[in-house]
C-alpha cells in the first residue's frame, strides 16, 4: 500500500525515469544470455515523450558494439520492398491486382508454380506475393524433394554469391507449391525475389539504386545499405556490422547471404528502422490510401496477422494483460525487430543478433510495452486532468 501510494506521488518525469531503467535493464539481462553476442534497442514515443537508445555487447575481438555499427535486418526488408511496390502503384506502373506474368519474362515465370499437375503460373498476382498467398514454395527453410536444403547450401559454400534467378530455380527444381494462388497462406522469400525482380523491371535500375533513390536518400537513413550490393550515405562513420550468429556460428560475413536480396539483404541500425517506420506512418514514404492497403491483413497463425510487408500482432490473443494493445511492423529471423503500437504510439527498433531470437525478441517487446503501460496511463490521465 506504500508502495503504491509512493508511486502514484511521483511525477510523469520521475515516472518516466523509473520506466527507463527499469527497460534498461530488461535489455541487459538479455546480454547476459549466452548466446546474445551484441544487440541493440531504440524506443521512441512522440506521445510519451521518450527516445531511448540502448547498445550492448561486443564483437568476437573483444570490440565494443556502438550505435555506429549497423546489423543485418534480415526480414524487415520485406517491408522495405513492399513500399517500393506500393509507390510503383501511386506512380501508375503498375496495379497490386495484376498478374505478374504482365511484366516479367517467360524465363522467370514458367513453373514457377505447378500445383498437383495444374500449372497456375500465369495466374500468380502482384498482391499475393506481397501477402504470402501466392503459395509458391519458400526457398529459404522449405524442405526440399531431394538434395540438400537450401540452408545447407549456404553453409557448405559461404563466399558463394547467389543471384535472384539461382534461388528462384532451386524453388522450381527442388521445391513444391502449397497450395493453389490465393487459397491459404505460407510465408516464402521467394516470393520477395519475384518482386525484387519486378521493381527492377519496371524500374530499369537495380533494386539497391531504387532502395537508396526511393527510400534511403529522401529519409537520410545515414547508415543503411543493402548487404554486398551498395554503401551506407555516411562512410565515414558507419562501423562494421555487427555480428550476426546461428546459435554459437557467426554467419553475418557470410557472402551466400546475398541469397536474401529483396526479402532480407539490408543493413541497418535500430535509429534507421525508426526513421523508415515513422515516415512510412506518417506519409513521407506513402499515401494514406497506400498505407490502409499494406494492412489489409490475412491470418499467419494465432494472433498473427499479415498484410502487404507488414505484420500485426493482436496481443490481446497472445498477452491477456495487453489486450487493448496491438503491435504492427516487421521482425527478421535474426531477432531484429520494428513495430510500432498505435494505442501507445511507441515505437521498438533493434535486434538481438541470434537466430534463437526468431520468437523470443517478441517476449520482450511485451516486456518492454509493460512498462510503458504505466507510464501511458498517467500520462493520459495527466492530459484529462
Amino acid at each position: 500500500m506504500l508502495f503504491t501510494l509512493f508511486s502514484g506521488s511521483l511525477s510523469y518525469g520521475q515516472q518516466k525515469e523509473r520506466a527507463q531503467h527499469k527497460i534498461d535493464s530488461l535489455f541487459k539481462n538479455e546480454l547476459q544470455r549466452k548466446n546474445v553476442h551484441n544487440a541493440f534497442l531504440t524506443v521512441y514515443s512522440d506521445k510519451l515523450n521518450i527516445e531511448w537508445h540502448h547498445v550492448g555487447g561486443s564483437f568476437g575481438d573483444g570490440t565494443p558494439v556502438s550505435v555506429k555499427n549497423p546489423f543485418l535486418s534480415t526480414s524487415i526488408a520485406k517491408t522495405f520492398t513492399a513500399t517500393l511496390i506500393m509507390q510503383l502503384q501511386e506512380a501508375g506502373k503498375l496495379d497490386v491486382d495484376d498478374r505478374l506474368a504482365e511484366y516479367l519474362s517467360f524465363d522467370i515465370i514458367d513453373r514457377i508454380h505447378v500445383y498437383k499437375g495444374v500449372d497456375y503460373s500465369t495466374e500468380v498476382r502482384i498482391k499475393q506475393l506481397l501477402q504470402h498467398t501466392s503459395g509458391i514454395p519458400d526457398y529459404f527453410e522449405d524442405a526440399p524433394k531431394n538434395g540438400p536444403t537450401f540452408m545447407e547450401l549456404l553453409f557448405a559454400d559461404t563466399d558463394r554469391i547467389w543471384t535472384p534467378k539461382e534461388t528462384i530455380s532451386f524453388a522450381k527444381s527442388k521445391l513444391s507449391p502449397h497450395f493453389p494462388p490465393g487459397t491459404g497462406y505460407h510465408y516464402s522469400d521467394t516470393e520477395y525475389v519475384l518482386l525484387g525482380l519486378l521493381i527492377e523491371e519496371l524500374t530499369g535500375k537495380p533494386l539497391h539504386e531504387v532502395l537508396f533513390e526511393k527510400i534511403i536518400e529522401p529519409l537520410k537513413m545515414e547508415h543503411t545499405y543493402m548487404n554486398l550490393h551498395s554503401k551506407p550515405i555516411d562512410t565515414a562513420t558507419t562501423g562494421a556490422v555487427a555480428e550476426f550468429y546461428v546459435d554459437d556460428i557467426e554467419v553475418g560475413h557470410f557472402k551466400s547471404l546475398s541469397a536474401d536480396w529483396a526479402g532480407g539483404g539490408l543493413v541497418t541500425t535500430s535509429i534507421d528502422l525508426l526513421k523508415f517506420h515513422k515516415g512510412l506512418n506518417e506519409g513521407a514514404l506513402l499515401s494514406k490510401n497506400s498505407l490502409r492497403q499494406m494492412q489489409k491483413w490475412t491470418k499467419e497463425s494465432f494472433g498473427l496477422k499479415y498484410g502487404f510487408g507488414l505484420r500485426k500482432f493482436e496481443l490481446k490473443k497472445l498477452y491477456p494483460l495487453l489486450h487493448r494493445y496491438t503491435l504492427i511492423g516487421h521482425s527478421g529471423s535474426s531477432g531484429a525487430f520494428m513495430y510500432y503500437c498505435p494505442e501507445m504510439d511507441v515505437y521498438l527498433t533493434g535486434t538481438f543478433n541470434q537466430i534463437a531470437y526468431q520468437k523470443k525478441h517478441v517476449v520482450f517487446m511485451i516486456q518492454v510495452l509493460s512498462q510503458l503501460k504505466k507510464l501511458s496511463k498517467t500520462k493520459g490521465r495527466n492530459n484529462e486532468e
